[in-house]
C-alpha cells in the first residue's frame, strides 16, 4: 500500500506551521531543532480550524521547546565562528586519545586513525574495516561524559557493526550508565 502524504503551510497568529497529512489517527506536534519549525502530522481530512485550535492550545509548550532549543549547545553551534570551531577542535583533540588509550584494552580494541571534524547531524562516526574513528568537535559543548559515551560508542563499533540488541548489550556491559549519557546530548 503506497504511503500517501500531503504537506502544506499554514500561519496561525504569527506561526508559521508546516501541515503533514498522513494515514494516522491522531494529530502529534514537533519543534524541530535547530531553528524551531513547527511540524504537525495530522490525520487526512483535518481541517484548517482544528489545527489552528490545536496550534494555539499548545502555544505555552511550543513556545518552550523554541527556548530549549535556542539555548542547547547544537543551537550555539550553529552560529559558531571559524574560530570557535577551530577552539572546540582543539579541546577534543586534546581529550579524546587519553579516552581512547583508557578504553582499548578494556573493550580489547585498537583504533587505527583518529580524525575530528564539524558535524551537523552526527556525534561520531565509525568504519570498522579501517579501524578509523571520527569525533564531532561539538561535543566540546557538552559535559565531558558526553564525549566519553561518544568514544566509547565508536570503539564498540568496531566489535558490533550495527545498533542492534547486542551492540546495546555491549555497551551496557562496558558503560552502564550510557543511556544517561546519550540523554545529555538530545
Amino acid at each position: 500500500m503506497a504511503k500517501t502524504m500531503k504537506e502544506k503551510l499554514v500561519f496561525v497568529d504569527d506561526l508559521e506551521v508546516w501541515v503533514l497529512y498522513k494515514r494516522i489517527r491522531t494529530t502529534r506536534l514537533r519543534v524541530k531543532p535547530p531553528d524551531g519549525r513547527i511540524e504537525i502530522s495530522t490525520p487526512q481530512g483535518t481541517s484548517d480550524f482544528a489545527i489552528e485550535e490545536f496550534v494555539r492550545q499548545k502555544r505555552e509548550w511550543i513556545e518552550d521547546m523554541r527556548k530549549k532549543q535556542a539555548a542547547s549547545p547544537m543551537s550555539q553551534a550553529e552560529k559558531a565562528t571559524p574560530k570557535q570551531v577551530r577552539q572546540w577542535r582543539a579541546v577534543v583533540e586534546e581529550c579524546v586519545p587519553a579516552l581512547v588509550a583508557a578504553w582499548e584494552p578494556i573493550l580489547g580494541v585498537k583504533a587505527k586513525t583518529l580524525a575530528y571534524r564539524n558535524m551537523k547531524s552526527r556525534w561520531g562516526s565509525c568504519q570498522p574495516s579501517t579501524g578509523r574513528i571520527c569525533i564531532n568537535v561539538r561535543l566540546a559543548l557538552y559535559p565531558p561524559e558526553c564525549l566519553e559515551y561518544v568514544v566509547v560508542h565508536e570503539l564498540c563499533h568496531l566489535l558490533v557493526h550495527g545498533h542492534g540488541p547486542e551492540f546495546h548489550s555491549l555497551m551496557t556491559s562496558v558503560m552502564p550508565d550510557w543511556h544517561e549519557r546519550k540523554a545529555k546530548l538530545r
